[in-house]
C-alpha cells in the first residue's frame, strides 16, 4: 500500500517537474496518460531522508543511516559553524565522526532504476511530439526533454540517441505559439556545450526555420530564436551555415542596433555576429549591411592574404560619407601603407578601397595620413613600376575626392624638392597627363583642377601655371568633348578660371570653331536643369562684358534669343532644377544683360532689346527677391538702356518759322507739343527706347535703395543716375524722383557710408539734386548730410572731392566766389 502511494505521488511529481504550471485537476487527461505508464515505484531507499528527493550520491555515515553526500555534508558544516555537537539528523545520536562512505550498490540500483523510467518517459515523450498531439501534451514532453538534458552534460546524449531531436525541430512548424517557443528553448538546452547534437542542425533546413524566427512579431519567439542561433554558431560549419541564409546577418546586425528589444537579446545577436566572424563570407555580409569593425579588423590585424582580400572587398562597397569618415580614421593609414608596397595586387586593392571611402568629409584625415605624396608618385610615375592606366585613373579619382574638399593644399609637400599640388611643375605635369591620356583620366584630372582652382588661395598659382604652359587652347577645346563627365569638368575648370583669365578665354572662344556653339547648346538643352547648365551660363557671364567681337558672335549664333527664352521659361513655372534653378537664372540674367553694354556700337543688340521687350523683363526681375545677383544685374542692364534713350528718343518735328518771326524773335511763340518725355523732350517708350519714365521702373529702383547688399544699391542707384546725366532734363529727372519718393533715400545712401564706390555714386546724385533750389534749401538744414558733403570733401577720391565741393556750394557751405579746386571742366 505504502509502495502505491510513492508511486502516484511520484507520477504527480514528475508531471509537475515536467511543466511547473501544471494543475492535475485541469490536466485530467495528461494525468489519465502517466497513470496508465507502467513506471517502477520509488523505493523509501532511494530518497534521502533530509532532501525527500532520489539520490543522486548517496553515502553513508558511521551509525549506518544514507543521505545525498551534499546534504550529509551541508548538515555537518552547520554543526560545526553553530558549536553544536556532531549527531546524525535522523537519531539525534552523537557522531564522532564525519567519515562518509559512498553506497556504491545503492547509487548503481538508483541508476538502474533512473534510466528504467526514463526509457518508459522517453517513449511516451517521442509518442507525444508530433503535430497531431494536443498541445498541452507536447508541452509536457518538451519540458520533460528539456529536463533530462538539464541533468548532466553526459545526458544530452539520450535526445540525441533516441531521435527526439529532428520530432523537436518539427514542432517548430506547429500553430501554436506556446510550443513553437518551447520547441526554440528545447532545442537550446539539447546544443548547449554539445557538438554532435549541433551536427544535426548542419543538415536540411533546420537553420533556414530558426532564422525565420528573427522576422517574427512574437518578441519571445525571436528572443529565444537568438539565443538558439548563438549556441549554434559557436561552431564554425555552422558559421557557414547561418551566414548562408539570405537576410540572417541583416536582421541580426538590426538587432543590435534596435532600441526597443530586451538588452539581453541584444547583447546575444552581437555575441552571434561575433561567432560568425569566422568566415570571410560572413564578415562581407555584414560590411554591406553597415557592421564595418570585422572587416576594418582583418585590415588592421589579418595576415596579408586577409588584408588584400578585405582591402579588395572594401573597394566594392558603396558607403555613405559619415561611414566613410569612420574607416579613414581606422584603416586609412593602413591602406595608404599598402598603397606604398612595390606589390600591384596590394596597390591595386588599396587605391580601390581608399577610392570608396575617399570624400569631402573624409579628405582632412587623409591628408595628414600622408596620402598626397603616394597619389602624386603613382600619377607621374614611369617605367617598370608605374601604374596601368586604369589604375591611375582611380588614383586621379581619389586626388580629385581629395582636393574638392577645401583643404588648404598650399602647406602640403608631395614632391621630393617641397613642391605642392599647386607648385608650377606639378600643374604643367598634371595639363600633360590630361593632353597624353583618355577620357576616363582627362576628366578626373580636370576635376582636380577645379578643385585646386575653387580656393580663392590657390587660384592664382594655377593660372598662372596655365598661361605659362600656353595650355588655354587646350582646356577650352574639352567644351566640344562628347563625355558629359568630362565636357562637365571643362566647364566647370573655366568657369573658375574667368575671374582671373577672362580675356584670354574670350579671345580663345572667339578664336576657335565650335565652343561657343558647344557652350549654348548646352545651355539650350530642354530636360531640365543638370549641373552643366550653371557651369556653362556661369562661365559666359564672367567673360568681359564690353568684348564687342564676342557679343557680335553670341548674337550671330543666336545666343541672347536662347537665353532670354529660357529665362521667361523659369519665370513662368515651366523649367524645373532644383537645386541648379538659382544659380542657372542667375548666369542667365548676367549673360542677358550683357547685350546692353553694346547697345552704341552695335545696331543687332538695339533690335534685340526691342523686338522681346527686355527692358521690361530687367523691371520684372527687380522684384525678384532674395535673389541679389539677379537683382543687380537687372539694375546694371536698365542703367545700359537709360543711357541710351537719350539717343533713341523721337524727337518732334518743329515748324520752320516764319519770315517776321526770323526778324522779330519777340513775336515768335514756341509751339506746345504734348505727350512728350519730359527728361528727354521726346517720344518716348519702355520698349523702343528703353526709357524708365514708364511703368513706375523708377518707383521699383527707389525701394532697392534700402536693400540689405550693397551692390544692389550701387547697380539701383546707377540706373537713377541717368536720369540726371548730361544730356537730359536734370531738373525734370529731379521732378521725377520726388514723385518717386526717392530725394531721402538717396540720402540716406550717402549717410550711410557703406562703401567708396556707393559714396561716390551718391556724391554725384546728391550735387545734381541740390541744383533744384528747393532741395538744397530744405537740405541746408540737415547737418547730418552736410556732414557727409564735408567728409566727402576731404577724404574722398580727387573727382568725388571736386563734387562734394560743388554740392557744398549748393547749401552755402562754400562760397561760390571760390575754388578750392580748379575748374570741374
Amino acid at each position: 500500500m505504502r509502495q502505491h502511494v510513492g508511486a502516484v505521488a511520484n507520477l504527480d511529481m514528475m508531471a509537475e517537474s515536467w511543466d511547473g504550471s501544471y494543475d492535475p485537476g485541469s490536466q485530467s487527461d495528461d494525468s489519465h496518460i502517466f497513470e496508465r505508464l507502467h513506471i517502477e515505484p520509488i523505493y523509501d531507499a532511494f530518497v534521502c531522508p533530509l532532501t525527500k528527493q532520489v539520490m543522486h550520491d548517496p553515502v553513508t555515515s558511521e551509525n549506518g543511516q544514507t543521505f545525498e553526500r551534499e546534504a550529509i555534508e551541508k548538515w555537518f558544516k552547520e554543526c560545526k559553524e553553530s558549536g553544536r555537537k556532531l549527531v546524525c539528523p535522523l537519531t539525534l545520536k552523537e557522531v564522532k565522526s564525519t567519515d562518509l562512505k559512498p553506497s556504491i550498490a545503492l547509487r548503481n540500483t538508483i541508476e538502474e532504476w533512473n534510466a528504467r523510467n526514463e526509457a518508459v518517459q522517453l517513449d511516451v515523450a517521442r509518442r507525444l511530439l508530433n503535430l497531431n498531439s494536443s498541445e498541452s501534451d507536447v508541452l509536457l514532453a518538451l519540458k520533460f526533454v528539456q529536463n533530462i538534458c538539464q541533468k548532466s552534460r553526459s545526458s544530452k546524449h539520450i535526445a540525441r540517441s533516441a531521435g527526439l531531436i529532428p520530432m523537436i525541430i518539427d514542432m517548430l512548424k506547429s500553430s501554436s505559439r506556446k510550443v513553437r517557443y518551447r520547441a526554440l528553448e528545447t532545442l537550446r538546452i539539447v546544443v548547449e556545450d554539445n557538438d554532435d547534437n549541433k551536427e544535426i542542425f548542419a543538415e536540411g533546413d533546420t537553420v533556414r526555420t530558426i532564422v525565420k524566427f528573427l522576422s517574427h512579431e512574437q518578441s519571445k519567439e525571436r528572443e529565444e530564436a537568438v539565443s538558439l542561433l548563438y549556441e549554434l554558431s559557436k561552431t564554425e560549419a555552422l558559421c557557414e551555415k547561418i551566414g548562408a541564409i539570405n537576410g540572417a546577418i541583416l536582421m541580426l546586425v538590426g538587432m543590435t542596433s534596435s532600441n526597443s528589444e530586451n538588452i539581453l537579446t541584444v547583447e546575444k545577436a552581437d555575441k552571434t555576429l561575433e561567432n560568425l566572424e569566422k568566415s570571410e563570407n560572413n564578415v562581407h555580409q555584414m560590411a554591406e549591411n553597415g557592421r564595418l569593425q570585422p572587416l576594418l579588423t582583418q585590415i588592421l590585424e589579418g595576415p596579408p592574404e586577409t588584408k588584400l582580400a578585405m582591402a579588395n572587398f572594401l573597394g566594392e562597397l558603396v558607403l555613405n560619407n559619415d561611414v566613410k569618415v569612420v574607416v579613414v580614421r581606422t584603416v586609412g593609414s593602413s591602406l595608404i601603407n599598402l598603397m606604398r608596397s612595390g606589390n600591384m595586387q596590394s596597390r591595386e586593392a588599396a587605391l580601390k578601397a581608399l577610392n570608396q571611402v575617399s570624400c569631402d568629409a573624409s579628405a582632412k584625415v587623409l591628408i595628414e595620413a600622408g596620402i598626397l605624396p603616394p597619389l602624386v608618385r603613382d600619377l607621374f610615375s614611369v617605367g617598370a613600376n608605374q601604374l596601368p592606366m586604369r589604375l591611375k585613373e582611380v588614383a586621379a579619382t581619389i586626388l580629385a575626392n581629395v582636393v574638392n574638399s577645401g583643404y588648404d593644399l598650399e602647406s602640403i609637400p608631395v614632391g621630393t624638392d617641397h613642391q605642392t599640388l599647386v607648385s608650377e611643375d606639378i600643374v604643367h605635369s598634371l595639363l600633360h597627363l590630361i593632353s597624353n591620356t583618355g577620357p576616363g583620366i582627362e576628366c578626373k584630372l580636370l576635376q582636380v583642377l577645379v578643385g585646386l582652382t575653387s580656393s580663392p588661395s590657390t587660384v592664382q598659382n594655377v593660372v598662372a601655371a596655365i598661361k605659362s604652359s600656353g595650355a588655354t587652347i587646350s582646356l577650352v577645346q574639352f567644351i566640344e568633348a562628347p563625355q558629359k563627365d568630362l565636357r562637365l569638368a571643362s566647364i566647370k575648370l573655366l568657369q573658375n578660371l574667368s575671374p582671373q583669365m577672362g580675356q584670354e578665354l574670350a579671345d580663345a572662344l572667339r578664336g576657335t570653331v565650335g565652343q561657343l556653339g558647344s557652350l549654348i547648346k548646352v545651355i539650350s538643352e530642354n530636360v531640365g536643369i543638370t549641373e552643366e547648365q550653371p557651369a556653362a551660363i556661369g562661365l559666359l557671364a564672367e567673360l568681359p562684358e564690353r568684348d564687342l567681337g564676342l557679343t557680335r558672335q553670341m548674337l550671330d549664333e543666336g545666343a541672347f534669343q536662347l537665353v532670354y527664352t529660357r529665362v521667361v521659361k523659369i519665370r513662368q513655372g515651366e523649367t524645373k532644377g532644383g537645386r541648379f534653378v538659382t544659380p542657372f537664372l542667375e548666369g542667365l540674367v548676367r549673360v542677358l544683360s550683357r547685350v546692353t553694354f553694346v547697345l552704341a556700337d552695335e545696331p543687332a543688340a538695339v533690335e534685340l532689346c526691342r523686338a522681346n521687350n527686355l527692358a521690361a523683363l530687367f523691371v520684372e526681375l527687380l522684384q525678384t527677391n532674395g535673389l541679389d545677383n539677379v537683382q543687380m544685374n537687372s539694375a546694371t542692364a536698365l542703367e545700359n538702356l537709360s543711357l541710351e534713350t537719350k539717343n533713341l528718343t523721337r524727337l518732334p518735328d518743329l515748324p520752320t518759322p516764319g519770315c517776321c518771326a526770323s526778324i522779330f524773335p519777340c513775336l515768335s511763340k514756341q509751339p506746345v507739343i504734348s505727350g512728350l518725355c519730359p527728361v528727354h523732350r521726346g517720344t518716348c517708350s519702355l520698349r523702343e527706347s528703353f526709357c524708365l519714365l514708364e511703368g513706375q521702373v523708377v518707383e521699383k529702383l527707389v525701394a532697392l535703395l534700402d536693400h540689405a547688399n550693397e551692390k544692389v544699391v550701387e547697380a539701383a542707384l546707377a540706373a537713377i543716375s541717368t536720369l540726371l546725366d548730361d544730356g537730359v532734363a536734370i531738373e525734370q529727372g529731379v521732378k521725377v524722383l520726388c514723385d518717386a519718393e526717392g530725394i531721402r533715400p538717396v540720402l540716406d545712401v550717402l549717410l550711410e557710408k557703406r562703401t567708396d564706390n556707393l559714396r561716390r555714386r551718391a556724391v554725384w546724385v546728391v550735387e545734381r539734386l541740390l541744383r533744384t533750389d528747393e532741395i538744397a534749401y530744405e537740405v541746408s538744414g540737415d547737418p547730418n548730410v552736410s556732414t557727409a558733403l564735408v567728409d566727402a570733401f576731404q577724404h574722398a577720391d580727387y573727382r568725388t572731392r571736386q563734387i562734394a565741393e560743388h554740392a557744398l556750394k549748393h547749401v552755402d557751405r562754400l562760397p561760390n566766389f571760390s575754388g578750392v579746386f580748379p575748374n570741374m571742366g
